[in-house]
């Protein structure tokens, strides 16, 4: 069988979508943390992008290396039960389709909590709300985006959702407040064991020390709020 090593960096929230693939997978898996800030030379060598995830993997006597966590993602599900994506190929694009969503999500959400004014900071908070009520509109009964089977667009949806558990303590709302189906889709991936366990148990410490270096707007509320 395999073996799997998974390069990180402990906030990144890419990583933690191929942490929670390779947990609902059951599969043993080494985790090694970096520095983004200070990247080492060995992994520079590794990722053609110098950005993490790269996971390695060993079989049969050599190693080969996978960048980009939809990448990972596709090739975990393709090779290790239980199967995440749908079978069939419609479906299947349908789902591939919400990751790329997710992925766009989190680009919003990093440009909500890097925004160093007040002016861009709403316009970010106004394009997650966006993208939060169209999801709202597309979620079916769930517990999860396709129903009662834990899928992909969980696992990449889940590290965005986990940045609100800092973001409604700063600032005393809740964009997942007048979204009944969106709030209880976030409480059903925060209770599962794969999406617990893709973090350190500090991580909402070290995700509040890291924003408040950035000296964003959001930080400065955070810093106000502390006061």
């Amino acid at each position: 069988m395999a073996k799997f090593r998974l390069i990180s960096f402990a906030l990144c929230p890419y990583v933690q979508r191929a942490a929670i693939v390779l947990a609902e997978k059951g599969v043993p898996f080494e985790r090694v943390n970096i520095d983004l800030a200070n990247k080492p030379d060995w992994f520079l060598k590794l990722s053609p992008l110098g950005k993490v995830p790269v996971l390695v993997v060993e079989q049969d006597g050599r190693e080969e290396v996978l960048f980009e966590s939809a990448v990972i993602a596709e090739y975990l599900d393709e090779t290790l039960a239980p199967q995440l994506h749908p079978a069939d190929p419609l479906e299947k694009a349908r789902h591939r389709a919400w990751i790329e969503f997710a992925s766009a999500t989190l680009a919003d959400i990093y440009g909500y909590y890097t925004a160093a004014d007040q002016r861009t900071f709403e316009e970010k908070r106004q394009a997650i709300a966006a993208k939060f009520d169209r999801l709202e509109q597309t979620l079916g009964e769930g517990p999860y985006f396709a129903g009662g089977r834990f899928g992909l667009v969980d696992a990449a949806f889940a590290p965005a959702f986990r940045y609100f558990d800092l973001f409604d303590r700063i600032t005393g709302e809740s964009p997942f407040d007048g979204r009944p189906k969106l709030k209880a889709w976030r409480e059903a991936l925060s209770e599962r064991a794969s999406v617990r366990g893709a973090v350190a148990p500090d991580y909402l410490e070290a995700l509040q020390r890291f924003i408040r270096g950035k000296g964003s707007h959001l930080a400065s509320l955070d810093l106000a709020e502390a006061a």
